[in-house]
């Protein structure tokens, strides 16, 4: 793929505030000058990522990921640089231009980026024939607004469409677009040859055929996926004919498990007394937004992960629960509470007083908004939703119920790693406790054993993919460190260090700052410094990009920045000429009894050079 010219990458981070790319991901409030939120690379309870939208750069103080805005979008989308390049530049609406003139063909392009441009045409083709004159988007149309009782208007704001019970003309379409084999296999919305022969037309199979079709974007508002909900459109010869809903299998844009549906809209009405609202199913999610309630998300049709409370979480810390109130709907909820308190969530479960069985979806269409009030007024605790259905009458609990139950509320506390909070739970379920005739004690002795005997069964976490040993807490910064922030914050400091005071050997290139040092030295040598707002061809690595985006976040509090690059020098001459001292005096020492006195002389003027230099360290003149 051709290169990007560095003229439009320096374009591109001058006219992108970082600020605007972070928001969409990272919920962040204002403190000082710069702005603070949970970090989206680890989970955390306590804000520690901060925002720099004045030099355009990011840090967590929490895991020590660091960068600029081509970083960020890098690892929150799982892009390369130049995906990333492209996809600022699409969204911002910046012109790029490549070293080979043209730019990217549309073979060039990267898989992914050519996903997503397919999906966002097959969700247009599919809303187009739901709102179009025919037969299928005449009956689609009715089954929403009738059957569903849904208005139109919702469907036009989610672009919900619709397949005929041929598939339409969608295949015809993309293949006319020009779509590479890859993308065309690849994207889920067909059955491809098996034999792995040649696309043309009419070798590709709709897979979503007689359906109503509603779009799944990711949380940033790309469509990546479909819901396909059966119909009496729905052929008999669909292989999945008896399922209601059909979703996109896994594609190299879309893991179920990864995302949230309306996450892309509700994350930004969330806020105070504003909490998600977890939902099923997407109906019930649509049915929400109807009524106003706009914080409403769902799972794809699969049991909540972490990772979709991880990213509920970067937005807020609140979730209230409202699953349907059948066995299915108790058993999710059930499942959902370990993971939630894992991920440090606070969740509440709306329930209805008197009601047996509620029904989201119907229960808003009948009485609106007004029924989330209703519910928020009846909602139970972690504890109480625990104690509400996994032992409803504990008194006449028999030996076995109890055992279970007792077990599924140890597994439910014990998810979360605060002591203060498993205290916190115990104590709230302890009324339970003392109705089924267990000591309170007893009971909380019995929840440290098993504690205990479930980290002894469990093997120990492996360190993450390159990481080394974690450094002591008393380890010293290397001087290479001290000069490269200097060298970013202070360039006036680079021609002097690189021409008069420091010797290439003196510098440690096995470590990350060395390297960068060496090689930016090398640059102020030719007069090629490209300045710190362009730097990107002079870092090879990940972890050079995140060392030197660290080290830009904000300027260092130096009051005497000459002062700290003098220390520095020093204690670079004396790594490297220390040792030589302390070898030459041995020599000198083994050498006194022999009779070269020449050799001995030799060794007796290296010492004294070498005690005069450590004595005289290069040093940055006055207003050096």
């Amino acid at each position: 793929m051709p290169a990007i010219k560095s003229t439009s990458l320096r374009d591109l981070k001058a006219r992108v505030n970082l600020l605007d790319v972070v928001s969409r991901v990272v919920t962040v409030r204002k403190v000082g000058s710069r702005f603070r939120g949970l970090c989206p690379f680890h989970q955390e309870k306590t804000p520690s990522f901060y925002v720099n939208p004045d030099n355009g750069f990011y840090k967590c103080f929490g895991c020590g990921k660091a960068g600029d805005v081509i970083t960020f979008v890098r690892e929150t989308e799982g892009l390369t640089f130049t995906e990333a390049v492209e996809t600022i530049a699409k969204r911002f609406g910046v012109t790029l231009e490549y070293e080979a003139g043209a730019g990217p063909s549309r073979e060039e392009r990267s898989l992914r980026q050519e996903l997503f441009e397919l999906h966002e045409l097959a969700a247009e083709h599919f809303y187009q024939a739901f709102k179009g004159p025919g037969p299928a988007g005449d009956f689609m149309r009715a089954y929403w607004t009738e059957k569903r009782r849904f208005p139109v208007e919702l469907a036009d704001e989610f672009k919900i469409g619709a397949a005929d019970a041929n598939g339409g003309e969608l295949a015809a379409m993309l293949m006319r677009r020009k779509f590479s084999e890859e993308a065309l296999r690849q994207c889920g919305l067909f059955f491809a040859p098996r034999d792995g022969g040649p696309i043309v037309l009419g070798t590709l199979k709709h897979r979503f055929r007689g359906r109503l079709m509603i779009p799944i974007r990711d949380h940033q508002g790309r469509v990546v996926a479909f819901t396909a909900r059966q119909t009496d459109l729905t052929p008999a010869d669909d292989p999945a004919r008896e399922a209601k809903y059909v979703n996109s299998p896994e594609t190299p844009i879309f893991t179920k498990g990864n995302l949230l549906f309306n996450l892309d809209r509700a994350r930004s009405h969330v806020g105070d007394d504003r909490p998600f609202v977890l939902v099923e199913g997407q109906l019930d999610a649509l049915r929400c937004w109807q009524v106003g309630l706009k914080t409403a998300v769902a799972p794809q049709g699969t049991a909540i992960t972490d990772t979709q409370l991880a990213l509920l979480r970067r937005y807020h810390l609140e979730v209230e629960c409202f699953f349907d109130s059948d066995s299915a709907g108790q058993k999710a909820a059930l499942r959902f509470l370990p993971l939630a308190l894992k991920t440090g969530l606070e969740v509440r479960f709306l329930t209805l007083a008197g009601a047996e069985k509620v029904d989201p979806d119907l229960l808003f269409l009948e009485r609106g908004l007004a029924a989330y009030d209703e519910l928020r007024h009846s909602a139970l605790s972690m504890m109480g939703f625990m104690q509400r259905y996994i032992l409803p009458d504990p008194r006449a609990a028999t030996s076995e119920a109890t055992a279970r139950a007792v077990q599924q509320i140890y597994e439910v506390v014990a998810a979360t790693d605060s002591e203060v909070l498993q205290k916190q739970l115990l104590a709230e379920i302890a009324p339970v406790i003392g109705a089924l005739r267990i000591m309170p004690d007893a009971f909380e002795r019995d929840f440290l054993r098993f504690v205990r005997h479930r980290s002894r069964q469990s093997p120990p976490a492996a360190p993450a993919p390159g990481a080394g040993p974690l450094p002591a807490a008393t380890t010293v910064r290397p001087p290479e460190h001290d000069l490269l922030l200097l060298c970013l914050h202070y360039e006036q400091f680079g021609k002097p260090l690189a021409h008069e005071l420091l010797p290439r050997d003196w510098i440690d290139a096995a470590h990350p700052s060395g390297a960068i040092l060496r090689r930016f030295l090398t640059e102020f040598e030719h007069d090629t410094w490209p300045g710190r707002d362009h730097l990107d061809e002079l870092l090879e690595t990940p972890e050079e990009k995140t060392l030197v985006a660290s080290l830009l976040f904000e300027s260092p509090a130096i009051d005497d920045p000459r002062k700290v690059a003098n220390e520095g020098l020093r204690r670079l001459q004396s790594r490297t000429l220390e040792p030589r001292l302390r070898q030459i005096e041995l020599e000198i020492a083994s050498k006194q009894t022999d009779v070269d006195a020449d050799i001995l002389l030799l060794l007796l003027r290296d010492r004294s050079e070498l005690q005069r230099q450590l004595r005289q360290p290069p040093a940055l003149a006055d207003g050096g």
